[in-house]
């Protein structure tokens, strides 16, 4: 970290945007997210986002216990769950998890248990790809903070002298 600029931690952090907007895996939203954080509330992206992921985790794992049952799978619950993930995720700007769920939310209304399967491991995919990339981006911009806020002594001072 120490041998990282700001500049250079912009650029890392711009670079990963760039990367995860051409992907699609994020869109607008995001921006718009960020421009809601200021220095009254620095964290407040990551926070949303940490929200965003412990009530994504709970979602994930009731729709795979809804297509555990063969025989007592529950598409309307399902639907239920899948609006709620995409309502969360188009909220934080996760399009590509946004849109797995419109595909997912598809082979619910038609009950096709094999399309749910291969539409949630896809879904369990993106979600992970997204909080890895977004984990990553939060660690950038968290040393991009500490390193602003690092103040050297200017030149003229002197450890000797305080007063200088």
């Amino acid at each position: 970290m120490l041998g990282l600029s700001l500049d250079q931690l912009r650029t890392d952090m711009n670079r990963l945007l760039a990367i995860l907007f051409h992907q699609g895996v994020l869109d607008e939203q995001f921006l718009q997210l960020q421009q809601l954080q200021d220095e009254s509330s620095p964290n407040f992206v990551s926070e949303v986002v940490n929200i965003y992921f412990h009530e994504s985790e709970k979602l994930l794992r009731n729709l795979r216990a809804l297509l555990v049952d063969r025989e007592l799978c529950d598409y309307k619950k399902m639907e239920i769950q899948l609006n709620q993930l995409m309502g969360s995720s188009s909220s934080i700007g996760a399009q590509r998890l946004r849109n797995v769920c419109i595909a997912f939310r598809a082979a619910s209304n038609h009950n096709n248990r094999p399309g749910c399967l291969r539409a949630l491991e896809l879904l369990e995919y993106e979600y992970c790809y997204l909080k890895n990339k977004l984990h990553e981006l939060f660690q950038i911009e968290q040393q991009r903070m500490l390193a602003a806020a690092v103040r050297y002594p200017a030149p003229h001072q002197h450890l000797n002298n305080p007063q200088a």
